[in-house]
Formats: structure tokens, C-alpha cells, sequence
């Protein structure tokens, strides 16, 4: 990326910038939007509310944000790679490693623009895509973008329950798909999943499914509704006119786990989202017109769209496309990768550095990885081991690590070292960007001052990237983020601020779990689980886990009128499977343990605390228990982990 006047370079530049930002947002976000190509300037920079709910940048302004990704680069760079695509085999010869340049890849999103408006998408509509980590899925989301329509990518690891959830949210009349996906070994039928998925919604929105052929696995069509992706391209052009969108109109819906069973709909908004990834993206890894960037994450999380997609493209930086996984066909792979496309700026999370320090340390060394510069983590707090083995081994102490705090809400990311710049702490994420202003509020709604302490992490006033609503349904949106705390957003996350400023995200302080740097809701868990007919109710809490940060555990209630199971590694494989239907092999629980009852409040409320000490080995000292109707539960559950703490084989069978 060549300079830009708001790019930081120094401590000095970080300290003018974050000052501006925080007296005149207005005057330093207009100047950061003026390097952009707008169709019509903005009559107001911000007009935003916290207190009312309504947040707007930019508006009165016209916008196509693949403008700024593929046109401006097409005329200053047309042939400098956009894209590389790293496929699941390195020997894959029908597939193989590829690169696009600006002009080609505009023209790849042009052809597929004009196919979905041949098929009757226009702007405003919703197309949800479920596809593998294919070129194909980028172009699809670039050219949902270009038509003003709304794109909502799917995770291809869901199952056919959470994806018929999506889509009816979504009212979606189109969807893009693959005939399957393949990780490593493992092939997984996204057709077949999807058609089941639309079987089940009674009076189905969907028009038309456009499918990829990726395996050659001759999956059923419905005639007059599904059709090839290379029938539905042929002939179209690589010229397609971006439309203009206001800069408040949706951009895509990307869904998250909440506190209650069902998902959430975050949706984001073309003019200030695009604003937030470039500028985030750029000020964090410190990009220039020489990196090669590489994030690990699948593009059906908010990681893959801000720094897949939108956030390296609108810099005009080469992003790398990853299909398989880090640890097949060997455990070296990442670093091959690393080798192979001389790779620069690397961005993982830390379950996958956790899961890489088990193997032996030459799969590393191995490679060559001399490119690197820089090195990021996202999804959640980086403990220290992990820390140490990723800077030492992984960046020979040369790379700095940037921590990255930031959620599907916030459109980017909002803490972090800036790389070579800032200072490094571990297990600190580290000091707010320009115009993120962090306060620490007690359970009460008093704020910590400026002065080190703890408490519940706010964001004292709105920023471009920010969220706009909850799909459908804003007063969750109002309920969720901006009502706990009057006047401020609420990210849900507990935090610790050290004497110099510097920030510490402890974990949820809410119902929800992250389980390998990705959000899942309890309540949603459990009803997957409290569907099995042998279950009366569950309780699910997250635990702390070597790997994946936190591991699902469940506490079930059976059914003392239902068929017995044989043992209890027959319980065990059924709620897997069973939550592995409705949500997905993610939402897995690692630990289940029967139980007799479950510690709840006079009110009905599950106290999870109890349930967190007890899966942590405690007996006794809960605190205060006066609230609970039956306290005699609890030795009960107690005697439920002693016992499964003795018995080895539920342990290698979990594990």
C-alpha cells in the first residue's frame, strides 16, 4: 500500500492520531474517508446515538465499496497479484496453487455479478452463501457487494439446522453453495446439506441455488431452482458497473451466537465498515506496498471477511486464500505455505498455535520463514506459553506479535499493538486504536476512571466499523449492547487496565463461550441437546482447555422414564451427535457428565458459577448459595466430576 497521510509510524503519529480521533471524530474521520473513492461526498460525518440506538457514518454519501477494493487498483495496479489460492493438497493437479491479479480478479467478480443478475438478484436482496474456501467464495461475496445485495457467507462446518436458521432470518431467495468441501481427508456434502436444510423450511424463499463444482460428487438438483455455477457464468461479461449504494445501506449479515437460543444477525454497513477495515488493517500489520498477508480464518467468520477480504483488498495488499488445514498432510504445512508464497504478515488464533506446539518443533524449522514480519492473533486472549513458542520459534524473535481484541460487532478491530510500534505485553492485547474509547464500568455503571483496574469492558462512544443493528429485530440489538450501560456499548467481555493504559480481555461475562476463537451461546447448546428424547435439561458452562481456550462441558438431566443408556460412553457419542446436527461439530461438548439436578436460583435461574468451580475441581467454598432452592445438589455433582476424575477410558474417549 503506498503512504497515506493517516497511516501511523511512529509512537509519536499514534499518540496525535488517538488525541484527534477523540476530540474531532468528525474532523478525523472525514480526513481518513477523503483517500477513498466515494460517488458522493458525505453531508455529515457521524450521527450517531448511542443512548437512542441509531448509528449512522458518512451519511448522505454514495458508495460501492468494491470500488475501492478492485477499480482504484485496477487503473494504479493492474497487475499486481490480489489474490493467491493455496489449495487442500499441495499435489492437487486439477486445482494447485493460483494467483489473480487486480484486473483479473475484477474481472472474476464482474462475471459473477452479471450471473446473479441474470438470475434476478438485485440490490437489497440477501444471498447467502455456503461454499468451502475457494476463489470462488471470495468472488461471490465481492460480487454481492458490487450489486448492492446483502451477502450472509454460512460456515461450511454448520449443520443443516443452523443453516435453514440463517436462511429464513435472512428471507434469502438466493443461495450459493458447493457440491462438497474438502479439509485434509475429510469431504463433507454441502449440496446435500443445504437441500436438507430448505426441506425443512415449509414455505422456502429460495428462488434459485447456484452450485459449484468443486468434488464431482453428483449431487440431486431441483429443476427450475438449482443450477451449476458454470452453466449460470457462461457467456457472462468481465465488465459490470458498481452500483450505488448509500453509505448506511447493508453490506452483509455475518451471524454470532448470543445469550439466548437463537443467533444474531450483526449486520454492517458499506461507507463506515469500509473506513474500519482499511484503516485498522493497515495501522495493525503495518502493510506496505510489499506485503503478502495471510490470515488463517475460513471467510464465514468476521476474521476472514475484514482480513480475507475487504480489509488487504482495500489497501491494495496481496491476501492469501488457504482451503485445508495446518495440519495435513503434515503438521508443517502453514510453514510450507509460509515458504512457498514468501508470506510476510501471518494472523492465526491461538487454539491453532496451541494445537501446533504439540508436534515436534522441526516441522517448524523446517521451512523457511525469513519473509515474516509480522505476526497476529485473534479470537481470543493469547496465554503466555503460547506466546513464546509463536515469537521464538515460529518469528525468530524478530516478528512482533500483535494480540488483536475485537468481535463480530465491532466490524474490525479495536485494541492491539500496532506491529513495530506500539509496545508488547503478553497476554495483553494492548492500547485502543484512534477513535476507540475504552471504559471499565462496575456491575453497577460506575465507571474506573482512568487509573489501572477491572471490570466490564464499554466503548464510551461509536466508531465506523461499529455495528448498525441485529437483523430483524433491534431491540435485541438495544437490549444486548447498549442498554446494560446507558450511553456506552457494551462488548460483553470482562477486561484489565495496567497503569500505562494497556488492556487485558479476561474472558465473557455473559452466557456465551469461545471455543477456538469463536463465539457459541449456552442456551443455544443446550437445546440442541435438550432435544435428545433421554434428556430433561442441561446446563452447559465453558472450561478451561490446553487447545481451544475454552471446552464446551455439559451437565445432563436424564429422563428417569426413558430407555437406560449401556454406559456412559453411549451417552456421550449421542449428545455429540446430537448437538453436532442441530449447530455443528464446533459446539461439541468435550465433557458430559449426569447429573441428578442442576443448581438453580428460587427464580429458576441455572447458577453457572457452581457449575464452573465444581468442572474445576472445587468441593467446597461457592460463596454466597443462599439463593438456591435445592442446595443439596451440589454434592451431588461434586461426586459426578470426582468420579469421572477416576475413570480413565471416558477421559481418552472425550479427549
Amino acid at each position: 500500500m503506498k503512504h497515506t497521510p493517516w497511516q501511523i509510524r511512529s509512537m509519536e503519529d499514534y499518540l496525535s492520531a488517538y488525541k484527534k480521533a477523540k476530540d474531532d471524530p468528525e474532523g478525523f474521520w472525514s480526513n481518513v474517508a477523503e483517500s477513498f473513492s466515494w460517488q458522493q461526498k458525505w453531508n455529515q460525518v457521524a450521527a450517531s446515538d448511542l443512548r437512542s440506538g441509531e448509528i449512522a457514518w458518512f451519511t448522505g454519501a454514495k458508495v460501492n465499496i468494491t470500488e475501492n477494493c478492485l477499480d482504484r487498483h485496477v487503473v494504479s495496479q493492474p497487475d499486481k497479484i490480489a489474490l493467491i489460492f493455496e489449495p487442500n493438497d499441495p499435489n492437487d493437479s486439477s486445482q494447485g496453487s493460483r494467483t489473480w491479479t487486480y484486473r483479473s480478479l475484477a474481472a472474476e467478480v464482474n462475471k459473477v455479478a452479471n450471473m446473479l443478475a441474470k438470475l434476478g438478484v438485485r440490490k437489497g436482496d440477501r444471498v447467502v452463501i455456503y461454499m468451502p474456501m475457494l476463489p470462488e467464495l471470495l468472488f461471490s461475496v465481492l460480487a454481492c457487494a458490487r450489486l448492492g445485495a446483502v451477502h450472509s457467507v454460512v460456515f461450511g462446518g454448520f449443520s443443516a439446522e443452523s443453516l435453514t436458521t440463517r436462511i429464513k432470518d435472512t428471507g434469502s431467495c438466493f443461495v450459493i453453495t458447493a457440491d462438497a468441501a474438502i479439509r485434509g481427508e475429510k469431504t463433507v456434502a454441502l449440496k446435500a446439506t443445504l437441500d436438507e436444510a430448505l426441506a425443512s423450511l415449509s414455505d422456502s424463499p429460495v428462488r434459485s441455488v447456484v452450485v459449484f463444482n468443486r468434488l464431482n460428487t453428483s449431487p440431486e438438483f431441483v429443476n427450475g431452482r438449482d443450477i451449476w455455477w458454470h452453466d449460470a457464468i457462461k457467456d457472462c461479461s468481465e465488465n459490470f458497473e458498481a452500483v450505488a449504494c448509500d453509505s448506511e445501506d447493508p453490506l452483509f449479515i455475518l451471524y454470532t451466537s448470543g445469550s439466548t437460543g437463537s443467533p444474531k444477525g450483526i449486520l454492517h454497513t458499506q461507507g463506515g465498515y469500509m473506513i474500519w477495515a482499511a484503516y485498522t488493517f493497515a495501522n495493525v500489520f503495518q502493510v506496505d506496498e510489499n506485503s503478502i498477508h495471510w490470515c488463517t480464518a475460513d471467510l464465514g467468520w468476521i476474521t476472514g471477511h475484514s482480513y480475507i477480504a475487504y480489509g488487504p483488498l482495500l489497501t491494495g495488499t496481496t491476501t492469501v486464500m488457504f482451503e485445508g488445514i495446518p495440519t495435513w498432510p503434515t503438521a508443517g504445512r502453514l510453514w510450507q505455505i509460509v515458504e512457498k508464497h514468501a508470506v510476510s504478515h501471518f494472523y492465526t488464533a491461538p487454539t491453532l498455535i496451541r494445537s501446533l506446539q504439540t508436534f515436534s518443533e522441526e516441522f517448524v524449522t523446517k521451512s523457511d520463514r525469513s519473509s515474516l514480519q509480522v505476526l497476529g492473533t485473534v479470537g481470543e486472549p493469547i496465554n503466555a506459553s503460547a506466546w513464546n513458542w509463536y515469537f521464538d520459534l515460529v518469528g525468530e524473535k524478530r516478528c512482533p506479535v500483535v494480540d488483536t481484541w475485537w468481535q463480530t460487532e465491532t466490524g474490525g478491530i479495536l485494541i492491539s499493538a500496532l506491529a513495530g510500534i506500539s509496545p508488547l505485553r503478553k497476554t495483553y492485547a494492548g492500547l485502543p486504536l484512534p477513535g476507540v474509547i475504552p471504559v471499565l464500568v462496575t456491575d453497577e455503571g460506575h465507571e474506573i476512571g482512568e487509573s489501572d483496574g477491572s471490570g466490564n469492558l464499554c466503548i464510551a462512544h461509536s466508531w465506523p466499523g461499529m455495528m448498525r443493528t441485529v437483523y430483524g429485530n433491534h431491540e435485541r440489538f438495544l437490549n444486548g449492547y447498549l442498554k446494560p450501560f446507558p450511553g456506552r456499548y457494551f462488548t460483553g467481555d470482562g477486561a484489565i487496565r495496567d497503569v500505562d493504559g494497556m488492556y487485558r480481555i479476561t474472558g465473557r461475562v455473559d452466557d456465551v463461550l469461545n471455543v477456538s476463537g469463536h463465539r457459541l451461546g449456552t442456551a443455544e447448546i443446550e437445546n440442541a441437546i435438550n432435544k435428545h428424547p433421554s434428556i430433561v435439561e442441561s446446563a452447559v458452562i465453558g472450561a478451561s482447555d490446553e487447545i481451544t481456550g475454552q471446552a464446551v462441558v455439559a451437565f445432563v438431566v436424564l429422563d428417569p422414564g426413558a430407555p437406560p443408556f449401556a454406559n456412559e460412553a453411549e451417552l456421550f457419542t449421542q449428545v455429540q451427535a446430537e448437538v453436532t446436527r442441530h449447530i455443528g461439530a464446533l459446539a461439541k461438548p468435550k465433557r458430559i457428565y449426569k447429573v441428578t439436578g442442576l443448581p438453580k436460583t428460587r427464580s429458576g435461574k441455572i447458577m453457572r458459577r457452581i457449575l464452573r468451580a465444581i468442572s474445576e475441581g472445587k468441593t467446597s467454598g461457592f460463596g454466597d448459595t443462599s439463593t438456591l432452592i435445592n442446595p443439596e445438589i451440589i454434592d451431588g455433582l461434586v461426586a459426578a466430576i470426582a468420579k469421572d476424575k477416576r475413570r480413565e477410558p471416558l477421559k481418552k474417549s472425550i479427549e
